[in-house]
């Protein structure tokens, strides 16, 4: 990376102090590493980092061939106390870096320092302007539903770059220098960008009727995009908010159903259905729903978009109104969905219910698992005909359930069973010859090989005699 020479005067050290955090976080590279038989991406070893940045440090004009290793690493040091760092698990704060293999990696939040400011003034001016242009994300009336999509991400991102670099440059414009960005000014830029983007998908020329500016929570989104896992799963840092570790177990088991890795699982018949009840019953005991009461009317409002030519745009708002949700109740809808992916592609997944494919159980709001919103259905008119038609296939239905129940019974004396079924059969002759078709069928339930009755009287052909002597 090309280094430009900082000319002595007022905040030289600021100056170069930001001039190689920037250029060791956007060159360094990041990699997997194994430490203790777990694997970590994006991070570096303090020997790597030791390494590059010496490299840099020699060839930069502002330092020189001069600087030794010694003083890189007091560097590093210095980039640890001030978070431009920090260790595998977040910690940060103090000096104890050497050049060994322990894993670095970078946070998620800006090392630049800022510099002092001369006219305080101007910031206000200048926030007052931004809070201006927020408060119009409600009422931008060039937005249609003609909007491409990834032209709205496209733009919505330039505007990103845009409101940052006015900002950040916005004194330097003005010959005052560098004005201060706090930690608020950044998370109202997290929540402009996405009511921004949110309408931009929508197309709607107010976001007034869908959602509050207050329910989007700025930290939640930072945490959601950045604290993830190779797979996006995001990763908590409190792990008291975290599934049990039997529902993680359970929801694995399932989820490798029948590859699993732990070899102590029971091999009774039903084992699945009681590990898919299990997991079932704990997330119909929570607390509240995992999409919160909070966005109820968010996502019945986005759910509302899901007709066959608007099914792009539904999926989109609401991916980007998933990252609204605290970051436990986002760990958990992940890992919940990834289970139920796995588990409708698994061909062998034994059935879990008795009248119910797998694909439509875990759909289902009442026998599946209940984590989207509550649904309403409403009546229909039907003409007469209809009524007689469903009057009839319903009964009929009804009628064979009571059929199967009498035959699966297995607490029913072979005796019992034979007087009801012969009773069913003179009741409703054309069920029961559906059910059994052929005599062979019949005996096939009792275990029994069907017998030929042999006639009670047997007529013989009468020989008759010639009269004649």
């Amino acid at each position: 990376m090309e280094s430009r020479s900082v000319p002595p005067g007022p905040y030289r050290a600021t100056k170069l102090w930001n001039e190689v955090t920037t250029s060791f976080r956007a060159g360094m590279p990041l990699r997997k590493h194994r430490q203790h038989f777990k694997k970590y991406g994006n991070c570096f070893t303090a020997g790597e980092a030791v390494d590059w940045l010496y490299d840099l440090l020699r060839n930069n004009s502002n330092f020189g061939p001069e600087v030794t290793r010694q003083q890189t690493i007091q560097l590093l040091r210095k980039f640890l106390k001030n978070h431009v760092i920090e260790d595998i698990k977040g910690r940060w704060g103090s000096e104890n870096f050497d050049d060994n293999s322990q894993l670095f990696r970078f946070p998620a939040n800006s090392p630049l320092k800022t510099f002092p400011r001369k006219h305080p003034e101007l910031r206000k001016h200048s926030m007052e302007n931004f809070s201006k242009n927020k408060d119009s994300v409600f009422k931008l009336r060039n937005l249609s539903r003609r909007t491409p999509k990834k032209l709205g991400l496209h733009l919505s991102q330039e505007n990103t770059e845009k409101m940052n670099c006015e900002i950040i440059n916005e004194d330097q414009e003005n010959s005052v220098g560098n004005k201060e960005i706090s930690q608020e000014d950044v998370e109202e830029v997290w929540r402009y960008i996405i009511l921004i983007y949110l309408q931009t998908i929508l197309g709607v020329s107010s976001l007034e009727e869908v959602i509050n500016p207050k329910q989007v929570i700025p930290q939640y989104i930072m945490y959601n995009m950045t604290s993830t896992s190779k797979h996006g799963i995001v990763i908590l840092q409190d792990k008291s908010d975290d599934l049990p570790h039997w529902v993680l177990s359970a929801m694995k088991c399932l989820a490798n159903w029948p590859r699993s890795n732990d070899m102590n699982n029971p091999t009774y018949a039903g084992f699945e259905r009681d590990v898919f009840r299990t997991i079932a019953d704990y997330f119909l005991d929570l607390p509240e729903p995992l999409l919160t009461f909070e966005y109820y009317e968010l996502f019945v409002n986005i759910l509302g978009l899901l007709q066959p030519h608007l099914e792009r745009v539904a999926i989109d708002a609401l991916q980007l109104c998933c990252l609204l949700l605290p970051p436990p109740n986002r760990r958990k809808l992940q890992l919940l969905m990834r289970m139920i992916s796995q588990m409708s592609q698994n061909v062998d997944m034994p059935q879990l219910h008795d009248a119910m494919g797998t694909r439509s159980l875990i759909k289902n709001p009442g026998d599946g698992l209940i984590v989207s919103l509550p649904t309403y259905s409403y009546c229909k008119q039907i003409s007469a005909q209809e009524f007689d038609e469903q009057k009839v296939s319903t009964s009929q239905a009804a009628i064979g359930e009571l059929l199967e129940n009498i035959i699966k019974n297995k607490s029913l004396p072979l005796k019992e069973k034979r007087k009801k079924l012969k009773q069913f059969q003179k009741e409703y002759p054309l069920i029961y010859q559906k059910r059994f078709p052929t005599t062979e069928s019949e005996a096939a339930l009792f275990g029994e090989k069907p017998t030929i009755k042999q006639p009670m009287l047997t007529l013989r052909k009468p020989k008759f005699r010639s009269l004649r002597y």
